[in-house]
């Protein structure tokens, strides 16, 4: 579709079962979805019947319920292959969710290529997933890390970037593309442009990103790229890395065990072509399946009713929360995506969060992952109201409505 109507919505919402619950004798409100989306019934159904008609581990069988079980598994490689416009279905790698990826380019990229001396940056608005596995890196491996800064508006800081390159030490930018505190979006195509123009390579973290707009790692010339199931409206236990060949050929294993193997001896074991190289053991079958289901979903409804959609509900959100007395939204990036962080001067996040909650309104509360984030904000934690396909225009008002009463409450 091209656009979402108030009938398109209607019928879309009645695809996710959960939304017809009520809490606290409410009507549900669901503003979390940046923490995890609801699951359509497709997804749902498509789990469900994997399980009841056609499950057997994958790949090693020769009996018919393992290669129908494979085909479906194997399915789901080219759909995230056509959701990224990758050019080679050899290049998704399944992984459990985006941390996984990003731990995995960590230490398969970064102690398999990057040479001590070498740095990564990062910005100043990462993800807890994208700050960790690089401090383990560089105090292994001896790995400098730089953060690239914010400007107050809460938008990557492109100047301070290309300085931090200028050197020619940075041998990979591992970036979010869309914050999940802040909703900015990162130009990922111009990071990219910056980070090859100086030798290195660059790692979008695509998890909230590809909630809500296409993406396209040809077209953004990226490296890597990683995003999550649960967030896309699929199940948890699934992510996806996507990584360019020659890349990933060049990167030695993450785990070692079944399935990553072409042959194992006493004395040494050789590896599986890529991506099976870096899928050891068992792989989330099932939760594979729910994702093709979940993509297939996605793709239907078409990211640019998506956008719109919610882009209209931002715009609704942010106008809004201006207007009640007290709320101090957080970022102010020409260029974001459907999550709103805030604070109010009456009340602290988790209280927000849990009267908001008392009313069916379900917000997230706290650091969001993002501590570094929160101390250059010159906050502890915000309440974060983030939007989705099924959300509406009358949640944001409850949303408004609920938030002047807790206003109400603390005065």
């Amino acid at each position: 579709m091209n656009v979402v109507t108030p009938q398109d919505l209607a019928r879309l919402r009645a695809d996710f079962p959960i939304l017809a619950e009520t809490v606290h004798g409410r009507p549900l409100v669901f503003l979390d979805s940046a923490a995890s989306a609801q699951k359509p019934r497709a997804v749902i159904e498509a789990m469900v019947g994997a399980m009841e008609r056609s499950y057997a581990n994958v790949h090693r069988g020769l009996h018919w319920m393992s290669e129908r079980a494979t085909e479906a598994y194997e399915s789901t490689r080219d759909a995230a292959a056509g959701l990224l416009n990758a050019p080679d279905r050899h290049e998704i790698v399944f992984t459990r969710n985006s941390t996984e990826a990003i731990n995995l380019v960590a230490h398969s990229y970064g102690r398999g290529v990057l040479r001590p001396g070498q740095a990564v940056v990062i910005s100043a608005m990462e993800h807890h997933s994208n700050i960790v596995p690089w401090q383990l890196l560089r105090d292994e491996r001896g790995i400098e890390l730089r953060v690239a800064p914010i400007t107050d508006a809460g938008e990557l800081d492109l100047a301070s970037l290309e300085s931090l390159l200028a050197d020619g030490r940075v041998g990979l930018v591992s970036i979010t593309h869309m914050s999940n505190v802040l909703g900015t979006y990162v130009p990922a195509a111009r990071v990219a442009a910056l980070a090859h123009r100086y030798g290195a390579k660059v790692l979008f973290d695509g998890s909230q990103a590809i909630v809500h707009r296409a993406v396209d790692v040809q077209a953004l010339d990226a490296d890597f790229y990683a995003f999550t199931g649960h967030k896309l409206y699929g199940p948890t236990g699934i992510g996806v890395l996507w990584a360019r060949r020659e890349l990933l050929e060049a990167m030695p294993p993450f785990l070692g065990g079944g399935d990553m193997i072409a042959s194992v001896t006493y004395e040494r074991s050789t590896w599986a072509e890529i991506p099976h190289k870096f899928e050891a053991g068992t792989p989330p079958i099932i939760e594979a399946i729910g994702l093709k289901a979940a993509i297939a979903y996605v793709r239907a409804v078409g990211y640019g009713a998506i956008a719109a959609h919610e882009a209209a509900l931002t715009e609704h959100a942010l106008a809004t929360l201006a207007g009640i007395e007290g709320v101090n939204v957080l970022g102010r990036a020409q260029d974001r995506g459907g999550v709103v962080s805030f604070t109010m001067d009456c009340a602290h996040a988790h209280d927000i969060a849990t009267l908001l909650d008392r009313q069916g309104i379900a917000v997230r509360a706290g650091h969001h992952c993002a501590e570094p984030l929160m101390r250059r904000l010159g906050v502890d934690s915000t309440a974060r109201a983030s939007f989705a396909l099924y959300t509406t225009r009358d949640e944001i008002d409850a949303l408004a409505a609920g938030i002047r009463r807790v206003r109400e409450f603390f005065s």
